[in-house]
C-alpha cells in the first residue's frame, strides 16, 4: 500500500473528501467488499472521533455502507494515551528492550518506554516469563508467544516508537480503549452508519469490537479487511468505509 504510484492510482476525491480505492475483494462466502480508505488531518488527543465521521465519513458513504475506525485515532480521541513523562522508566525495561527482537516479540518492544508500559500492564513476573519463553522458542520459529503469555491487551499497546513518521508518536504511547464495543454503539447512534473497531497491520487485522446492529459477520470483517486497507501509518488513512456488493 506504501508505493506512491500506486497511492496516486487510488487516490480519488468527492465532495471535498480525498481517500484510496482499495478495490475489490471477494470473501469466503463469496461476498464482494469495496474498501475506501480515508484520508484525514493528523488526529489529536481528545478529538471527537463523531465529528470525525460526519466530516471524513459520511460526505461519501451511501446506505448499506459500514466503517471500520482505526484503533489508534480511537485511542487518542478517547485520551488512552501516556507520555514519556508518566512513564517512569525502570532498570528492566531499559535492559530488557536491548535484546528485544522484533520479529518475535512485535515491533516495539524494543522501545524501552512501550517496554515498559507492559510491564506496568501485566507485572514484571510476567513480563520475564514471556520474554524467557520467546527468547527460548525462537530458533524454532514460532513468535507470537511473548504476547499471549502476557495478554491483557498488550498487543494493542502502540506509540513511543522513533522510526514513526510522526513527531508526536515518538513520545507518546497509545493503549487500546478497554470498551470497544460500548464505543461502536455511541459512534453508530450518534453518525448512524454501523461502525467497528479494528487494530489493523500488515500482520493482523484485530477485530476490537463492534456495534450490535453491524450487519457483517466476523468472518466477513476479516475478509473485507484482509489486505490491510488502512495501508501504512504515514498515509493519515485510519478510516476505512466498506462497501458491501452483494449477499
Amino acid at each position: 500500500m506504501g508505493d506512491s504510484r500506486n497511492l496516486e492510482e487510488q487516490r480519488r476525491e468527492e465532495n471535498g473528501i480525498v481517500y484510496f480505492d482499495r478495490g475489490t475483494l471477494t470473501g469466503r462466502n463469496g461476498r464482494r467488499y469495496d474498501r475506501y480508505a480515508i484520508k484525514t488531518h493528523f488526529v489529536e488527543v481528545g478529538e471527537d472521533q463523531a465529528e470525525l465521521v460526519r466530516k471524513y465519513v459520511l460526505p461519501i458513504s451511501r446506505p448499506g455502507d459500514v466503517l471500520a475506525f482505526g484503533a489508534k485515532v480511537m485511542a487518542m480521541c478517547t485520551r488512552n494515551v501516556k507520555t514519556k513523562e508518566e512513564v517512569k522508566l525502570g532498570f528492566f525495561a531499559k535492559f530488557m528492550a536491548r535484546f528485544a527482537d522484533i520479529n518475535a516479540t512485535g515491533v516495539g518492544m524494543h522501545e524501552p518506554y512501550k517496554l515498559q508500559m507492559v510491564i506496568d500492564m501485566c507485572g514484571l513476573p510476567r513480563v520475564l516469563l514471556a520474554a524467557f519463553v520467546s527468547a527460548v522458542t525462537r530458533p524454532f520459529g514460532v513468535k507470537g508467544l511473548f504476547y499471549k503469555i502476557c495478554g491483557k491487551g498488550v498487543g494493542g499497546i502502540d506509540g513511543f516508537y522513533y522510526r514513526s513518521s510522526f513527531e508526536r508518536y515518538k513520545s507518546l504511547g497509545l493503549i487500546n480503549p478497554p470498551n470497544p464495543v460500548e464505543l461502536c454503539n455511541a459512534l453508530t447512534k450518534e453518525t448512524g452508519i454501523p461502525t467497528v473497531l479494528m487494530d489493523a497491520n500488515d500482520i493482523d487485522q484485530n477485530q476490537l469490537g463492534k456495534c450490535d446492529t453491524f450487519p457483517l459477520t466476523d468472518d466477513e470483517i476479516q475478509d473485507a479487511m484482509a489486505d490491510n486497507p488502512s495501508g501504512q501509518g504515514d498515509e493519515l488513512t485510519p478510516l476505512i468505509l466498506i462497501r458491501p456488493l452483494d449477499a
